[in-house]
């Protein structure tokens, strides 16, 4: 009795450290029951740890192995359910840890979308992290699902998902 003790007190601190672990670097994690496969899960990480009502900035990540084609646009599409705001200004684009210059980002908040528009195509298999400051976050508790999507150059632009990023707002207050 006192070995089955010992082993489920020690799966618990195990447990209980990687999931420490897993939060401190801003990545969903284990996500269980999200009706997200796992290889459609992107990471990313809140320098401010997503409190409630409070300014923060969101580094979302695409690996590039879900990047097969160049990419002319970059879409975010976010839920209904995140009644935050973005700054269209305060929006940068890093490819294999390189800054890009953008030509353009919009916030459409009737569709709840952001679209990026780089100055020149984003070359296909490299990493793309995007960067969002000066996010106000909700004010309410909450997983969003925020979608990607890319759009190749050409004469008939394809547009594709890559995947998504669960967001868990005011988790840690």
């Amino acid at each position: 009795m006192l070995r089955l003790f010992s082993i489920l007190t020690m799966s618990g601190f195990l447990i209980t450290g990687l999931a420490a672990i897993t939060h401190a670097q801003g990545t969903p994690g284990l996500t269980i029951f999200s009706g997200i496969s796992s290889d459609n899960q992107l990471g990313y990480k809140l320098d401010y740890d997503g409190k409630l009502g409070s300014t923060d900035r969101y580094h979302l990540r695409i690996p590039a192995r879900k990047l097969e084609f160049a990419i002319s646009r970059l879409v975010i599409n976010y839920p209904e359910t995140y009644r935050g705001t973005f700054d269209p200004d305060a929006v940068r684009v890093e490819v294999a840890g390189d800054r890009i210059e953008l030509d353009d980002v919009a916030w459409d908040q009737e569709n709840r979308a952001i679209e990026i528009y780089p100055k020149e195509p984003i070359p296909a298999d490299k990493r793309v992290e995007i960067v969002l400051s000066n996010v106000r976050n909700p004010t309410r508790v909450g997983t969003h699902y925020f979608n990607a999507s890319i759009q190749s150059p050409g004469d008939v632009p394809l547009t594709r998902y890559v995947g998504t990023w669960i967001l868990s707002i005011g988790s840690n207050d």
